[in-house]
């Protein structure tokens, strides 16, 4: 009996595809504002994962003409220094775009910091204003990484109306948004978290299944549906006997492949478009400034 292996959904080349377009919108629309856009990429501290992830969203801006105004600052910076940057940043004409690299030092309220950000400028969608516009299905900055699902799903044209969807995870990041998000695509969806009992149960109902619990193959084979849309937000780096790390995602890939109709990768499926939604995101911001002029 010959064996399926669900298709895969490459958010990679998705991006590369987002990416291209933002660069013709920018080279368009540039002569009329008279600036590119502009995006300021805040980090603190010297946590290597962060330092990554921000070297390649700024060379992502670059690729599409987006300039970057990165602000890296040492691991002791306070609460109020960053809250005094952020005020510059919200009235910074040439900067469209604020994001904060999350996690921040203990230290650190990070939720105060993040209420700083204009909506306008929000580039990560986390805005309590931006939320609440989600909330109640109004147009506004859209959380990133939700959002790349959404378009990955799009670009595939899997239907979502009507389907079972099930969440795993429930933070303000990626749960919360992407529940909504499926919600007001007409999906019926349920959140499962780490206090959901019969986990297995909850899963195998789902048509559409997104893993954002951060818990390295969480998801097996036998918890999916056959047939099943399965999606890997899950980025942990875990290492092996050898001491080399690498990155896997919340569902164990081999196994579930057999079983789901389509599937992305860990890594290349939404990380790319984790950045290219950000992207978006400050060119969205950008092009209202446009069209006010």
């Amino acid at each position: 009996m010959e064996t399926k292996t669900a298709k895969i959904l490459d958010g990679k080349t998705l991006a590369a595809k987002v990416q291209k377009e933002l660069a013709k919108t920018i080279t368009e629309i540039q002569p009329k504002i008279g600036r590119p856009p502009g995006l300021a990429v805040l980090m603190v501290g010297n946590n290597p994962a962060s330092a990554t992830y921000v070297a390649n969203k700024e060379k992502a801006c670059h690729q599409v003409g987006i300039a970057t105004f990165g602000r890296h600052f040492p691991t002791e910076t306070s609460q109020n220094e960053l809250e005094q940057i952020i005020e510059e940043l919200n009235r910074d004409q040439r900067v469209d775009g604020i994001l904060i690299q999350l996690p921040l030092p203990k230290h650190l309220d990070s939720i105060a910091l993040l209420h700083r950000i204009l909506p306008s400028k929000d580039a990560d969608g986390l805005h309590p204003i931006n939320l609440g516009h989600l909330v109640r299905g109004e147009m506004g900055m859209r959380s990133c990484t939700p959002a790349g699902v959404m378009k990955l799903l799009a670009e595939y044209k899997i239907p979502l109306a009507g389907k079972q969807a099930v969440v795993i995870g429930r933070s303000i990041l990626v749960g919360k948004p992407m529940a909504l998000m499926l919600l007001e695509a007409d999906a019926t969806v349920t959140i499962a978290h780490s206090r959901s009992q019969n986990l297995t149960t909850i899963t195998q109902n789902a048509d559409i299944l997104v893993a954002a619990a951060g818990i390295p193959g969480l998801i097996t084979a036998e918890m999916i549906k056959p047939g099943a849309v399965v999606i890997d937000v899950g980025i942990n780096r875990i290492t092996d006997g050898n001491g080399k790390s690498r990155l896997v995602g919340d569902i164990d890939f081999v196994s579930t492949a057999q079983v789901a109709q389509y599937i992305t990768p860990v890594p290349g499926g939404i990380g790319p478009m984790t950045v290219a939604m950000l992207l978006q995101n400050t060119v969205c911001s950008y092009l209202k400034v446009a069209n006010q002029q």
